[in-house]
Parts: C-alpha cells; sequence; structure tokens
C-alpha cells in the first residue's frame, strides 16, 4: 500500500473516476482519503475518512473499492450519502454504480428533508431517481434508547420514494400510535416532505357544536398544474349536517384569485339550502397600479357563525384600483354592503359606495415646508325611497343619497427659534360640493356647497435631561393657537357622528373622521408630555391635554369629551419593563372629575407564556347611538405547560349585561413529528338568526408528509 499527501490523493482519484471519452470538468468524481493503493487487479482502493463528490452527490465512508472494469462502487459504512436534492442515505454496506445513482445499500436508512426517516433491511437505488425500501419503519418522531417507540410510525412490507414525483408509495403499510396498531392500509400514496402540492387528502378536523353535532372534515385536494388546485371538502355532522365546500385558486403572470363556496343543509334552519359564495384577487397593472377585489353572499345571518367561518355582523364586496409612491396615493374603488345584524334594515343604510381619492404631497416652494393636495369623490346609495326617518329610528332620512366632491389643501412649516423651542404656521382649505337626494329632513335643498379653512400657529418647547446613569427625562409642552370660521352645520352628518379624543387627534386640525363636518370655531389645544427612559431599561410615558374654545357652538356630543367651551381632560399613562410588562392607560375626564371614557390594557410575555388584557368604559349617549353603557373586560393568553404543551384561552365579559359574550379554550401539542390542536369555545349572545353555541374543535398534521405544518422542539430523550 502507498501513501500519498492529500493534494495527490485528489489528483490521482479525478484522474481515476475520469471516463474513457472527455468530458466536462463538473462531470467528474473527485475523491479525498487518508490512503489510496491500486491491486494488481487495477482496482482503486481508498482507506480512512473517505469523501466522494460527484454532481452535487457526496458520499462518506469507512472505505471505497473502485472496480473499473464493472464501473461499481464497494463500500464499507458506516456510509452517509447524501444527494443534490438533499436526501440522506445512511448505511453499513453498499454496492453502488459509479455515478451512485444504482445499486444496493444494506441495513440503510432514508432521511427525506431532515424530517421524515425511514429504515429498511435494504434499500436499492434506481436510475438515480427511485428509491427502494424492503421491511421499513417510517416516522419523523425522534427515537431515544431509554423509549425506542416512536410517538407514531409507519410500518410496511415495501416503500417506493419517487425523487421526480416527490411521493411514497407504501405497501401493506400499517399505522401505528406509541406502538400500538391502529389502521391498516394495503396501498398507500402520500407526499414526501419536499413537495408543496400533491393531488390527495388533506388532514382532517373534527368540530363538533351544540346546533350541528360532531362532525367531519375531510378536504381533498387537487392540483392542476403549478398554477391551480381545487379542495373539496365534504362535511357531515351528526345532527343531519350535510355540507360540500369549494375552493378554486388560480395564480397568473400578473396576480391571482381565490374563489369559495359552501352549501349546507341542517337542522338549525330545517328544510332550507344555506350556502356562501366568496371570492378573492389581486392583480398588477401598468404604471404600478393594482387591481384588488373581493365578493361576498350569505344565505342568511347565522351562517356565519354556525359554520364558524368568521365573526363578522356585516359582509362588503369590493372592487379597488390603487397606486402608492413616495408622494402620490391613487384610490378608486366601488363597494357593497350588506348587513347581518337584526336591528338593521338593508333598504335604510347605504347599501353602495363609490370613492375616488388622489393625495399629492409637496415640498419647498416660495413658502417653504410641506404642503398637500386632496382631491376626492364620494357617494353612497340606499335603496329606499323614503325621504324621512322610518322604523328603524336612527334620524336619519331613509332613503338618502348623497354625492360629494372635495378638494382640500394643506400646508405647514417649521422654525427651530431661540430656547430649543419649535414654532410653526399651519393652514387648511378645503371646497365640498354635496348632492343630496331623497331627503326630506335637510335644510339646504337637493345641492350645497360649501367653504371651509383653517389657520393655525404652534409651539413646542421639548425639555431634555440627561442622568449621569444614562437615563433620560424629555418633557414637551405644546400649545396649538387655531382659527376656523364659526356657525353651524348645515349638512346632514352621516360619516362623522363617533368621534374618538385621544393622543393622535389633540393637535389636528379637525378631528371629526370624515368629510360631512367639519370642527369650525377658534380654540386652543393645549398638551404636555412626559417621557423617562431609564438606565435599567424601562420606560414610562404620560399625556395630559386639553381643548379651550371662545364659545360653544355645538358640535360634539357629550360623550366624545370634546362638546362646551371646555372640553375635558384627556390623560394618558403608558409603563413597560424591560420583563416583558406593559401597561397603557387612557381617560377622558370632565372638570368635576366624571369619567366619560376609559381604557385599559396590561401585557405580560415572559418565556413561554403571555398575557393580555383591556378593559373598556364609555358612559351611554344616545347622540351616538349607545342607549346602554359598554363595560367590557377582554382576556387572552397562553401558557407552555412543558416542551411541546401550551395551552390558552381568552374570554369577553360584558359587565353591563353581567355575562360573559365568548369564552375560550385550546390546548396544543407540539414536536418534530406531529402537531395537535384542541379547542372549546362557547358563544353565549344570541338574536334572532344564531343561538347560544358551544364548539370543539380537534385537528392533527403529522410533521414530515408535505402538510405544511411547522416542526416543534424535539423530544427529549432521558439518560
Amino acid at each position: 500500500m502507498s501513501r500519498f499527501p492529500l493534494s495527490a490523493l485528489i489528483l490521482s482519484a479525478v484522474l481515476a473516476f475520469a471516463p474513457a471519452q472527455p468530458s466536462a470538468a463538473q462531470d467528474r468524481a473527485a475523491l479525498v482519503a487518508d490512503s489510496v493503493q491500486v491491486d494488481p487487479s487495477g482496482r482503486l482502493i481508498a482507506t480512512g475518512g473517505v469523501e466522494v463528490f460527484y454532481r452535487g452527490a457526496r458520499l462518506r465512508a469507512t472505505q471505497i473499492t473502485y472496480d473499473r472494469a464493472a464501473d461499481r462502487l464497494l463500500i464499507e459504512g458506516p456510509i452517509t450519502l447524501v444527494d443534490d436534492q438533499g436526501t440522506i442515505l445512511v448505511a453499513s454496506q453498499a454496492d453502488l454504480s459509479a455515478d451512485l445513482t444504482e445499486g444496493i445499500l444494506h441495513s440503510a436508512r432514508l432521511v427525506l428533508n431532515r424530517e421524515l426517516q425511514m429504515a429498511a433491511a435494504q434499500i436499492q437505488r434506481i436510475g438515480g431517481r427511485i428509491t427502494a425500501l424492503d421491511r421499513v419503519v417510517a416516522s419523523s418522531c425522534r427515537v431515544c434508547e431509554s423509549d425506542p417507540t416512536p410517538l407514531w410510525e409507519i410500518r410496511a412490507r415495501r416503500v417506493v420514494h419517487d425523487s421526480e414525483e416527490r411521493q411514497i408509495y407504501f405497501t401493506g403499510a400499517q399505522f401505528r400510535v406509541a406502538g400500538v396498531p391502529v389502521a391498516y392500509f394495503p396501498r398507500l400514496r402520500m407526499p414526501d416532505p419536499t413537495l408543496d402540492r400533491a393531488t390527495g387528502l388533506l388532514p382532517p378536523s373534527i368540530r363538533t357544536t351544540s346546533g350541528l353535532g360532531t362532525g367531519l372534515r375531510l378536504p381533498y385536494f387537487i392540483a392542476f398544474g403549478p398554477h391551480r388546485d381545487l379542495t373539496i371538502t365534504p362535511y357531515f355532522s351528526t345532527k343531519s349536517g350535510r355540507t360540500v365546500e369549494l375552493r378554486w385558486r388560480q395564480a397568473f403572470r400578473t396576480g391571482e384569485i381565490e374563489l369559495q363556496g359552501a352549501l349546507s343543509r341542517d337542522e338549525i334552519r330545517p328544510g332550507e339550502t344555506r350556502g356562501r359564495i366568496f371570492a378573492t384577487g389581486q392583480f398588477d397593472l401598468p404604471r404600478d397600479y393594482t387591481l384588488s377585489f373581493r365578493g361576498e353572499a350569505v344565505s342568511d345571518p347565522g351562517y356565519l357563525l354556525d359554520y364558524g367561518l368568521e365573526d363578522r355582523d356585516r359582509i362588503d364586496s369590493r372592487v379597488e384600483i390603487t397606486r402608492t409612491r413616495r408622494n402620490e396615493y391613487v384610490s378608486g374603488r366601488l363597494i357593497g354592503f350588506k348587513s347581518l345584524r337584526e336591528t338593521d334594515v338593508d333598504s335604510t343604510i347605504p347599501s353602495t359606495s363609490a370613492d375616488a381619492t388622489l393625495i399629492r404631497r409637496f415640498s419647498g416652494g416660495p413658502l417653504g415646508g410641506e404642503a398637500g393636495l386632496t382631491l376626492q369623490f364620494h357617494s353612497h346609495y340606499r335603496p329606499s325611497a323614503n325621504p324621512f326617518d322610518g322604523p328603524d329610528v336612527d334620524d336619519l332620512a331613509d332613503g338618502r343619497d348623497v354625492s360629494r366632491l372635495t378638494a382640500r389643501i394643506d400646508w405647514r412649516r417649521n422654525w427651530h427659534l431661540q430656547g430649543g423651542i419649535i414654532g410653526s404656521l399651519m393652514a387648511e382649505g378645503r371646497l365640498d360640493s354635496f348632492a343630496i337626494g331623497h331627503d326630506g329632513t335637510t335644510t339646504v335643498g337637493t345641492g350645497y356647497t360649501r367653504g371651509h379653512g383653517t389657520l393655525g400657529a404652534e409651539l413646542r418647547w421639548p425639555w431634555l435631561r440627561a442622568d449621569a446613569d444614562g437615563t433620560s427625562h424629555v418633557i414637551e409642552p405644546v400649545v396649538q393657537l387655531l382659527w376656523s370660521p364659526g356657525g353651524t352645520e348645515r349638512l346632514p352628518n352621516e360619516d362623522s357622528r363617533l368621534v374618538e379624543f385621544d393622543e393622535g387627534n389633540l393637535f389636528s386640525l379637525n378631528r371629526y373622521p370624515g368629510a360631512d363636518a367639519v370642527e369650525r370655531g377658534t380654540r386652543m389645544n393645549l398638551g404636555l408630555s412626559y417621557t423617562r427612559t431609564d438606565a435599567t431599561g424601562w420606560v414610562l410615558g404620560a399625556t395630559l391635554g386639553k381643548v379651550l374654545r371662545d364659545r360653544d357652538l355645538g358640535q360634539f356630543s357629550t360623550t366624545s369629551g370634546l362638546a362646551g367651551q371646555s372640553s375635558d381632560w384627556l390623560a394618558s399613562f403608558s409603563l413597560g419593563l424591560p420583563g416583558g410588562f406593559g401597561v397603557a392607560q387612557r381617560m377622558v375626564i370632565g372638570d368635576s372629575s366624571t369619567l366619560a371614557k376609559s381604557e385599559t390594557r396590561v401585557s405580560l410575555q415572559g418565556d413561554g407564556y403571555g398575557i393580555s388584557g383591556s378593559y373598556l368604559w364609555i358612559v351611554a349617549d344616545l347622540d351616538e347611538d349607545r342607549p346602554a353603557p359598554i363595560s367590557e373586560l377582554l382576556l387572552n393568553g397562553s401558557y407552555e405547560l412543558s416542551d411541546g404543551w401550551t395551552v390558552s384561552g381568552e374570554t369577553r365579559y360584558d359587565f353591563e349585561a353581567d355575562r360573559a359574550a365568548r369564552a375560550g379554550l385550546g390546548l396544543q401539542f407540539r414536536n418534530e413529528c406531529v402537531n395537535l390542536d384542541v379547542s372549546v369555545s362557547r358563544r353565549f349572545t344570541s338574536s334572532t338568526s344564531v343561538r347560544p353555541t358551544t364548539d370543539f374543535g380537534l385537528s392533527v398534521d403529522l410533521v414530515g408528509f408535505g402538510s405544511g405544518a411547522a416542526a416543534g422542539p424535539a423530544r427529549t430523550c432521558r439518560r
């Protein structure tokens, strides 16, 4: 036996493996070994840390004997072969062709996508595409010496893996859970872990509700090429529930669409065929425009809740074209609404709405600063022709139709003054033209044009102090003086009936969220904020604000916090600690210490757990269509019981009704080979279309068979 340095070994191996005829360099094999010799028969024998590289494949072994005459490799293990697709083969002995695509491996194991493992007495490689295994045990679960039984496994007489089709074919397959046989399949085909799309059954799920009974969903996926597919899901429940769901998806060069539909018969509405249609899509258009659409229709108001699809009380269908650039936004949309609320009458709500918007931003110019131009068109239509308020008693004409054209320009410029003071001037002007139909309650007639403007000045004086330990304090008082024309709003108000007073609009020129109403009169906005960023990592923030007016124009409701010459006090507080604890509080308090609104949010995040909660209190106000106060508590959280096990829960409690609106509890188990989800939820609210229901759910995903389920933490073996 002769010894070679590493470079000579590689060179000799390349020459030995090179074919007789010239070929490309990438088709040649390279071999690295501690020792290489050529015996009298011409066989090349490499021993000690042997590695072979060929066409993206990599082979490691203890000894390799290359028979040039037979063009075969006799390999002694332990052997590890990784092909160009990432498939791993581990064996004790092997007899392979020189290109590693043909041959037999003994006492072998096949690993796909580093997830699914298949151990076999013998593995045969055929044509570099087919891998056949005899007497196989397949699982993606980790096996421990102290407990060699995997959580689940498939035992089969023979398994064939097609690397091009990325399919696994089982013959005589037995499915076991914790070593106990639970199912037998004479023939079974499953996708390998690398396949995202393949025709076949998807993981089933079990759902039990008090209205439908226990039901089983069996989705079947059909792939029509790489760009479109169909999923058919029959759903059968014990209370005569029969449902078929369809989902079609198709991708195009510039976009995609998705269509969903469902038809149901059940005991909740005996003798009726219930269902839903839902469609979404998005496409890229020339010149950076985007087209999106969605359409939805349901047979009855309770269908979405009964079948656990969505928890919504209104549905809409829309088509929209948008473009967003650095200093420009363009949008046009058409929307159709349908209400699922038992108190709503579709003929008296704006069932059809059209909008077109252009926003441009400018900087510099003769005035300096930053300016903006907004052009907007809006129109909404009610099916009713009644010009007066009908039985719904909402102070709105049942048939009122409104079209509006708005042009608005705004400008703002800042100056840095002495002492660190920031001074600003701002202005806004707008022109609105309204066309109103089927409204006998308005005093402006069928057409009305309104001009409005605001002038303002603002002073901010931020104070900063930095302590020696790195703690910083920032105090910023703000005074803003605004002038707008006074008078009384004559237009009907539909899109600005609810006004929030918070930190986001404390210094806004107009606090109304829509365009029907504008804020009028001379007013002064006052605010004081404080932020402390401690060197240890915790952050404290507080804001106090108030609005003063020269006179009360009666524009706002009492509970908005903005009514009167002097508004209520806006107070907010937030605290964030390094350990993951956070609390935020926002209140609107009257001068007599009466509380109009209060919202509290608390969260705690840590390793293995997370808890968050919020409490909302708002007093009753008929002007805001709220005959009773709101007092609700919302809690949700999760806790990791142990490795892989997580429990979660949520509840919403209505203190005014003295009952929970909904509650839910979930249990999830995740490890390297299985995802298990169990849930139970209860909806306590009821109406003429839905009843209180309890919902149980169960789903199981086996990791390693192309289900798309993400692997969880690996099992820990005990010594």
